[in-house]
């Protein structure tokens, strides 16, 4: 009961923190005099068109849940990011941290948010550090507060987990790699089931980073391209095709090599149905 409470306490904390920071927006950043006459003339265009009671409301800042959502929060955050950079810098690192160590789904799209808003290095990097050091903290949160909770949920994925991290044992790190590569289980579950089968946080840390850098690359590279597509007519171009092909084919290189040593070093079952892998029974 104790570790229950504790675990809520942890997420309480959190959830007010990240909502306070979302709530306090820095003031807007300045526009030259040409963008504001602009804007101006703008404003004034669209108030014409519109009925004279609408109003408008403010943004608001919210997890993106489609490719709409995540354009017009790429906007808006590119926006502040013109004078505030620390500010989205902070706010987009404590909501990725919030979503990857509460194991919240999503995290694909503050991927693509990333390379839309820090273009595709600092991106790429900054999604390959958070996803880390988020998924740390969820080992660390599972080993402190949801050992027992986590056991009683998924017995069977626990015990089938546990025995082949038993059987890796002389090349756990590979077979750590390989389950990123080739998620047989979801990497949320990997995340929290960690500590229980005693994988070591060095292990766990550097996998991660590793595994997950073609996702990340390919998420990153998608945010990119959304930001700087504007038609139809440019994400058929043959530039963006060439581009999407070198993303492919880089993506898929680290996965073909740790699949050639897998076959070699690893021992793996069958995947089953529950999408982890289930030994083989002989009748």
């Amino acid at each position: 009961m104790r570790s229950l409470v504790g675990l809520i306490c942890v997420i309480v904390a959190a959830s007010c923190y990240l909502y306070s920071l979302s709530l306090y927006l820095p003031a807007g950043p300045r526009l030259r005099p040409h963008q504001t006459a602009d804007r101006q003339h703008v404003e004034q265009a669209e108030s014409e068109q519109q009925p004279a009671d609408s109003s408008e409301e403010p943004s608001r800042l919210k997890f993106p849940s489609d490719l709409d959502e995540l354009r017009e929060l790429a906007e808006l955050l590119q926006f502040y990011k013109t004078e505030h950079t620390g500010y989205v810098l902070l706010l987009f690192c404590s909501a990725y941290l919030y979503k990857q160590s509460f194991a919240i789904p999503g995290s694909s799209f503050l991927n693509i948010l990333a390379g839309a808003i820090f273009g595709p290095y600092e991106g790429l990097l900054l999604a390959c550090v958070l996803t880390t050091v988020g998924s740390t903290m969820c080992y660390l949160l599972s080993q402190a507060f949801g050992k027992h909770y986590i056991v009683n949920l998924f017995p069977d994925k626990v015990s089938t987990l546990q025995r082949k991290v038993e059987e890796n044992q002389d090349c756990l790190f590979f077979f750590l790699l390989f389950l990123r590569f080739f998620p047989m289980t979801p990497n949320w579950f990997l995340n929290m089931s960690a500590p229980i089968v005693n994988i070591p946080i060095t292990f766990f840390f550097c996998s991660v980073f590793i595994g997950l850098l073609p996702y990340n690359f390919i998420c990153v590279q998608t945010g990119v391209m959304l930001s700087e597509v504007s038609s139809l007519d440019d994400l058929f171009s043959w530039e963006r095709l060439l581009q999407l092909l070198a993303i492919a084919c880089m993506a898929l290189l680290p996965g073909a090599l740790i699949r050639h040593f897998s076959q070699r070093r690893l021992k793996l079952d069958a995947p089953s149905p529950n999408g982890l892998v289930a030994d083989k029974k002989v009748q």
